[in-house]
């Protein structure tokens, strides 16, 4: 029986919680269907979430069905709870989407979507409540294609149109089908898998309409990952149990693991098994498990059994506040018990400011406010409350920078050089050793790496930490006898401190992305609101009312909800999530507020300290340069990533095909930008104009199954067409006298690496695995256009637009066909006389590309 991990994600209210009370029911787990609303489900079984009516914690339940034994993650719906929600994304095989059929697709849901796309899982849809909904299913259909795919299928059709649906995905489902009017199985679910195709199904949880179904669906289209034999595991979750036991909550991810086994110097006391509030105590846990591990203290949510590195959310809090203790509170003991739930919750972020002696914590929204208030009260006993809260600004750079950090007091050595280079909007930090082991050992190199992780680096603009920035080891040095591992931490720090006062900083505010829907009749005022928000919105017309979409600072539209309501008398509402951090837009107003002043941090200082005559002495960070036993390893002419330019930057992966070009036609003559402004430079006549050499791109299986004779051929023998047209085209080279490359897909053959070879006087490529014949022309005409007339044989009517807007000339397979035909009539006997021209194809040279 294949096991699979699948987690339920919605939209508060859509019905998640609802549609696992369901599948548990039917799969014969619990005796009764729970409801919210009469609060006594299975996994909701927290007190404040049976208040709420809203699930604010992730549960864990099993269950079987047929072949297969699902292990059930029902995770917060809330946008308040997202980092909870986010955790147990690391842990899942499968995700199901619940979406509300009343209302379609809302605004976290789209959030929800995002966030399966960015960790790369395979996506299951229920659209639930659609015994309520007035919605037709075609127009809930067509909203997720619009928002979520195009390639969302309903998988509730006949098995034809399925199949006739599916055949759309890609080609090699086109192909299998069109050859035999059924589909492989085994095909649908490695589509599945990697993200080509996102199954939907409709019914009703509450009813228990189509959830049997959609169980059989889960059952049929899902794959059993594949384990590695040594042990690791992810941590997603930390709670603590009634006892005040600490439980590191784990999906075993290779391997077995055994009660009273240690794990860095820390013994396993028990494995649990939990489904809902109860647990089952077990020996050892294999892959694939997900068991709560009693006895583990330094683990934290994100982090891994092995190397313990730690995986940064996206969804992060965007507001800080203020912890206000009742005057008989103990701060110290407070401050402890904050941090026991920040080991819960790393995104609650708890700080200590002693120059207030205050308390500061980082929180969603008002709901997690309250759910917090009433977890102190409850476990530690105490009454909190928290002020109004302040935006949580940070801070990035606009361009590379190099820093320098050097540390030599008296017997004391290390010096850091890193380049600190922006990267694009919600990348976070990236951290990369450049730096060889001839000038710095690797263990060296491994501690600056720990260091340079290991704290938030506060910014030079506000004090806010840094995001969005790769930080890489570039250059290093120390010394054989005095270096010690502190002295490389306080170079690190000061590096990284020296290169963002060295470079252009940018203050980055929190945004958010709303939708505000109003009656007409408010659009001016709403709009005027905008505006003056530094909102920029689009304006959707209905029948009766205007949705206004776009995105704001949260810092002009965090009281807004309420301002919608009033000016509307009630018909208006706005829904607002986060959409990510972007420039601040007064950002020299925020400076001046928060008044902050790098050079008097005295626990994060900009310069550095050198030695000289025996005692050390600090350098400011303007004259480091100055001391420093390094120069700068850094030019601005080297290429770098900039945070706002994201076109693709095309490698040079296909360097053999320079290779076959100049061993052709000689060095390939590029024109430099200088040449252009060059004076004095003698006019070229039309007479001395030079006309490139040629290039003949043919898309192979195209032009068989476009040529009637060979199409035929096809039918019967596949093989033996590609001989015919290889030697039809071999006998049409020799008059052209070109260099012709005939394409064939091979991308569907597992583990192909792809090959070249020559036949005579032309060239075949035959692509790797993964790659199209489409895919293969349209990068090598992007790569040779400049310099050559390339053009391309297709019938493929999109093939054909890339390729014009890389600069190539496109000729149809029938075109192909008939100057091949007049040509061999013209020349018969010329071809006869004629000796095929070789251009040697170096084989060897393109093998690193099809490795």
């Amino acid at each position: 029986m294949k096991k699979i991990v699948i987690g339920i994600l919605a939209h508060v209210d859509a019905g998640k919680t609802t549609l696992s009370e369901s599948m548990l029911y039917l799969s014969g787990q619990i005796r009764q269907l729970g409801r919210v609303d009469h609060q006594d489900t299975f996994l909701d079984y927290d007190k404040q979430e049976r208040h709420r009516g809203i699930t604010i914690f992730s549960k864990q339940a099993m269950f079987p069905w047929k072949d297969t034994q699902f292990v059930l993650i029902d995770t917060p719906g809330h946008v308040d709870f997202s980092a909870e929600m986010e955790r147990t994304l690391h842990i899942l095989d499968y995700a199901i989407i619940v979406v509300n059929g009343m209302d379609g697709i809302q605004s976290h849901s789209e959030t929800i979507w995002h966030l399966l796309e960015h960790y790369h899982i395979p996506t299951f849809i229920f659209m639930n409540k659609m015994d309520q909904t007035t919605y037709s299913r075609e127009y809930l259909f067509q909203e997720l294609t619009e928002k979520y795919h195009e390639n969302c299928l309903d998988f509730s059709m006949p098995v034809t149109q399925l199949y006739e649906n599916l055949a759309l995905v890609n080609e090699t489902l086109l192909e299998e089908y069109m050859d035999h009017q059924v589909i492989d199985l085994g095909h649908i679910q490695e589509c599945i898998m990697k993200r080509q195709i996102f199954p939907v199904f409709f019914g009703s949880a509450l009813k228990n309409e189509g959830v049997g179904a959609f169980l059989d669906l889960l059952d049929t289209y899902t794959i059993e990952p594949t384990y590695k034999d040594s042990l690791d595991g992810f941590v997603y979750k930390v709670s603590h149990d009634e006892q005040g036991n600490r439980l590191t909550h784990i999906k075993i991810t290779g391997g077995t693991l055994h009660v009273k086994e240690k794990i860095h110097d820390e013994k396993i006391d028990q494995i649990r098994l939990y489904e809902g509030p109860k647990y089952t105590l077990l020996q050892e846990a294999k892959a694939g498990d997900v068991v709560a591990l009693k006895g583990l203290k330094s683990f934290l949510p994100g982090m891994t059994l092995t190397n313990q590195t730690f995986t940064q959310p996206v969804m992060m809090p965007y507001m800080t506040y203020r912890v206000v203790l009742s005057p008989h509170c103990d701060q110290h003991q407070m401050l402890k018990n904050l941090q026991t739930l920040a080991q819960e919750d790393p995104t609650l972020h708890v700080t200590y400011m002693s120059q207030t002696q205050d308390i500061y914590i980082q929180l969603m929204g008002e709901i997690q406010i309250e759910v917090l208030q009433n977890i102190i009260r409850e476990r530690f006993h105490e009454e909190v409350s928290f002020d109004h809260g302040e935006i949580l600004y940070k801070e990035t750079l606009s361009e590379p920078v190099e820093g320098v950090g050097h540390f030599e007091p008296l017997r004391h050595y290390g010096e850091v050089h890193v380049l600190l280079e922006p990267l694009a909007q919600g990348s976070g930090l990236v951290y990369e050793s450049q730096c060889t082991t001839d000038q710095l050992p690797l263990q060296y190199q491994r501690l600056i790496m720990t260091h340079c992780q290991e704290i938030e680096h506060p910014g030079v603009l506000t004090g806010a930490s840094i995001t969005d920035i790769k930080i890489s080891l570039i250059a290093g040095k120390v010394h054989q006898k005095h270096t010690e591992g502190g002295d490389l931490r306080e170079a690190t720090y000061r590096a990284i401190r020296h290169g963002l006062k060295r470079g252009k900083s940018i203050l980055l505010e929190p945004y958010y992305d709303i939708h505000i829907h109003i009656p007409k009749d408010a659009l001016s005022r709403v709009l005027y609101d905008m505006e003056k928000r530094h909102t920029k919105v689009r304006i959707e017309e209905q029948i009766d009312s205007i949705d206004l979409y776009g995105e704001g600072p949260v810092a002009c539209l965090q009281d807004y909800q309420q301002e919608v309501i009033a000016l509307t008398k009630g018909k208006g509402r706005m829904i607002c999530h986060m959409k990510g951090y972007f420039p601040c837009h007064n950002q020299e107003d925020i400076i001046k507020q928060k008044g902050y002043d790098s050079e008097t941090d005295q626990a994060h200082p900009t310069g550095s300290v050198f030695c000289q005559h025996g005692a050390g002495f600090y350098v400011a960070w303007d004259e480091v340069e100055q001391y420093m036993h390094i120069p700068y390893q850094y030019t601005k002419n080297k290429n770098t990533h900039h945070a706002y330019h994201d076109a693709p930057q095309y490698q040079n992966e296909d360097e053999e095909l320079d290779a076959i070009f100049q061993k052709t036609y000689g060095p390939i003559k590029r024109r430099l930008a200088d040449d252009y402004y060059r004076q004095h430079q003698p006019q070229e006549t039309s007479m001395s104009v030079k006309m490139k050499p040629e290039c003949l791109l043919v898309d192979g299986y195209n032009v068989i199954h476009s040529w009637p004779e060979l199409k035929d051929l096809a039918s019967t023998n596949l093989g033996v067409a590609r001989d015919r047209l290889i030697d039809i085209l071999s006998n049409y080279q020799g008059y052209k006298q070109c260099l012709m490359i005939i394409v064939f897909d091979a991308y569907k053959v597992k583990q192909n690496l792809g090959s070249h070879e020559k036949h005579h006087n032309v060239y075949v490529v035959y692509t790797k695995e993964a790659q199209t014949a489409d895919m293969y022309i349209e990068r090598v005409t992007h790569q040779l256009a400049s310099d050559y007339r390339v053009v391309v044989a297709t019938s493929d009517a999109l093939e054909q637009s890339i390729v014009i807007g890389r600069g190539a000339r496109r000729m149809s397979s029938r075109e192909l066909a008939l100057e091949v035909k007049a040509v061999t009539e013209e020349h018969f006997h010329e071809f006869q006389r004629k000796q095929p021209q070789n251009h040697e194809f170096l084989l060897e040279d393109v093998k690193d590309y099809h490795k």
